[in-house]
């Protein structure tokens, strides 16, 4: 009986084999870069706004609190956004003709609120309250980033399910002193002394002794006693914090 194939064939066949496992492999690392690229996440992506409202001007430069604007952040899930006339507060006495703030002025005339575009925008199916992190010692940082050096607002992280876990399993790696949780130029290490000083102040002599005896407190450090003060799991994987209720209700 003559030979069907030529046994080319077979280098042929082994070579289909391994391409088809490269191939697949290719098309799953490829399919990962893309939920992870900015495309997908919108990782520091600047959106188009109808003004373009500088943080960094207003917060670094103005020294603006974040309450100012963010009126509900302490109180409510969401942190609110400033209504025309609480940028009118400011801009009916400065900058009152700039074509920049054309935008402001109508809105405040035809009593129309601005139409910005959202940045971080939570899925539906995820519960997210400003009030309990904030209040729990989470700065604006740990989310949002240096906002304070951001000339247009971008999202810093983000905001995936694994990266919101990573803080429940160890949330000491995030907690600040109340006092510090709008201070986006706070840490541990640019501010040892405070540091210090609040933990001999807030904590039994014992526990002072203990942190402080390498004469350096570190985050995770000052976070396990700002856990206990503010009333904060902290049990790693089992921690009540990465039960699924918490966030999907």
């Amino acid at each position: 009986m003559p030979q069907i194939f030529h046994p080319s064939a077979n280098t042929l066949a082994r070579a289909s084999i391994f391409g088809g496992a490269f191939v697949a492999l290719g098309v799953l690392l490829v399919t990962h870069m893309v939920i992870r690229s900015p495309y997908q996440t919108d990782v520091h992506v600047v959106k188009s706004q109808p003004v373009p409202f500088s943080h960094e001007h207003h917060v670094r430069g103005l020294g603006i609190d974040c309450r100012y604007c963010h009126t509900s952040v302490e109180e409510s899930s969401f942190a609110g956004l400033p209504p025309t006339y609480t940028c009118m507060s400011c801009h009916s006495q400065i900058w009152t003709d700039s074509p920049m703030l054309a935008p402001v002025r109508e809105s405040l005339a035809l009593d129309r609120p601005l139409e910005w575009n959202r940045i971080h925008d939570v899925p539906d199916y995820t519960y997210f309250n400003h009030a309990i992190h904030v209040n729990k010692g989470v700065g604006c940082y740990s989310c949002h980033g240096r906002v304070d050096q951001m000339p247009l607002a971008w999202k810093e992280e983000s905001m995936s399910m694994g990266w919101c876990l990573e803080c429940h399993r160890n949330p000491e790696k995030h907690l600040r002193p109340r006092e510090e949780i709008y201070n986006l130029e706070w840490s541990v290490d640019q501010d040892q002394e405070a540091v210090k000083a609040f933990v001999q102040r807030e904590a039994d002599s014992e526990t002072f002794e203990l942190l402080a005896s390498d004469d350096y407190v570190s985050q995770e450090e000052l976070g396990q006693l700002l856990a206990a003060m503010y009333e904060v799991p902290t049990l790693g994987h089992n921690t009540p914090l990465t039960n699924c209720a918490v966030c999907h209700r």
